[in-house]
């Protein structure tokens, strides 16, 4: 229900959020759920739902704007250009239209005290800075992923007049912004290298809502429906896309003779087709493609698990990366083969809840799935201290209060 007498009034603005599946979307969801428990009002600017199909979901087409009510939270939906392009023309229109038309939402909006800003995508703070001026609120801006910068190294932005103008837009928001949320310490110190001050930054880590995600008994019949009964089963789910690098599991599932193990892929993404098509026309039997997982099934799915794989590419910007699915997969007590580096696999070193290889090196993912496969005290012993750690360092509700602290500092601060 929505919070009478608010002491605070928070304006979310995000490009994806519920019905839509990912982890920005289950983040913001779970933070807002926690602040108006907090006793704060909440009210999430979003598009239209459209993510990962590019399709604009039922109920939802042939309108410019609406209100909705999501599990208690009121969401105001505007039209974004929904495509299920690749190209970077597609992309660039999709990313420019929810601020655009998310001014649409302004009138209806009512008072707000501090604003909060989910990137990527990096046109979402073009929103900011309207929001920021027409009702007069500081925002502060949240980094989960350094962009244009990330986009670069990926190969999705080549030309040099839209990096420039994109880094032109990055920096005035950075200097615009009253605090920069950064979800690890090595995109705060990339941050601190660009010249962002060090006051302005908070560390706002990812984490996991460690009541839902636990240890559980399988669900037998769920395992059946799925056809992953029988087989000790090592699954990535999460994005397909080219960050991830999931070609890594195909070439180690070629690797793998025994019969009892089986890679599952489960989410959607840009690479999927051309997975699904190499591990067809290779004849790649021990691989099982799953669709996109709604939430609420992900948990029991992980309890199906006997480990997952969590890889990223070899890049220098993924040394500061901490994959969100890494928290799941520790609440859930499953252990973790991670073909990582930096950051993530420092975390997965000293949580001890699982093996790290080299990124990109599909022999050592091989050697590492069958290591767990044929030691199952050893598997279990790393689920166990992956739990433990997870509880004691990511809990969201622990993270969830230090935003209400940071949200409260900011609202006081004049624009």
């Amino acid at each position: 229900m929505p919070v009478t007498d608010p002491d605070l009034r928070v304006t979310f603005l995000t490009h994806y959020f519920p019905p839509e599946v990912g982890p920005a979307q289950v983040r913001l969801f779970e933070l807002a759920k926690r602040l108006i428990a907090a006793g704060k009002a909440v009210t999430v600017v979003t598009g239209f739902p459209n993510y990962p199909t590019g399709v604009i979901e039922p109920g939802y087409r042939g309108k410019l704007f609406m209100e909705d009510l999501v599990d208690g939270i009121r969401v105001l939906r505007t039209w974004v250009y929904a495509t299920r392009g690749r190209g970077f023309l597609s992309r660039l229109l999709n990313y420019l239209s929810f601020p655009v038309f998310s001014l649409l939402a302004i009138r209806t909006l009512g008072r707000t005290d501090v604003i909060y800003v989910q990137s990527p995508p990096l046109f979402t703070g073009l929103a900011a800075l309207w929001f920021s001026r027409l009702k007069r609120a500081p925002f502060i801006f949240n980094v989960s992923d350094i962009w244009p910068q990330s986009a670069v190294e990926l190969g999705m932005l080549r030309n040099r007049l839209a990096i420039r103008l994109a880094e032109m837009l990055e920096q005035h928001i950075y200097r615009r912004a009253a605090r920069i949320t950064v979800a690890t310490p090595g995109i705060l110190e990339r941050l601190v290298a660009r010249g962002v001050p060090r006051e302005k930054l908070f560390l706002l880590t990812n984490g996991v809502d460690t009541a839902a995600y636990k240890v559980d008994a399988p669900d037998l019949e769920l395992a059946r429906r799925l056809g992953l009964d029988g087989h000790k089963v090592f699954i990535y789910a999460g994005l397909h896309g080219l960050a991830q690098g999931l070609d890594i599991i195909l070439e180690a599932a070629k690797l793998t003779h025994d019969p009892e193990i089986l890679y599952v892929l489960a989410g959607h993404g840009a690479e999927k087709a051309a997975l699904v098509a190499k591990a067809e026309a290779q004849g790649i039997s021990n691989v099982r493609f799953l669709p996109i997982q709604l939430t609420s099934t992900m948990p029991a799915l992980l309890n199906l698990a006997y480990a997952t794989i969590i890889p990223l590419r070899r890049l220098e910007l993924f040394k500061a990366a901490l994959p969100s699915k890494m928290f799941d997969s520790m609440a859930a007590g499953r252990p973790i083969v991670a073909p990582l580096w930096g950051e993530a696999a420092d975390l997965v070193e000293a949580a001890g809840c699982g093996l790290v290889v080299e990124p990109e090196d599909a022999h050592a993912v091989h050697q590492a799935v069958e290591t767990l496969a044929a030691d199952p005290t050893l598997a279990h012993r790393l689920g166990e201290q992956g739990r433990r750690y997870v509880v004691e360092h990511f809990d969201r509700d622990n993270i969830a209060a230090h935003l209400v602290k940071l949200l409260e500092e900011t609202a006081r601060r004049p624009i």
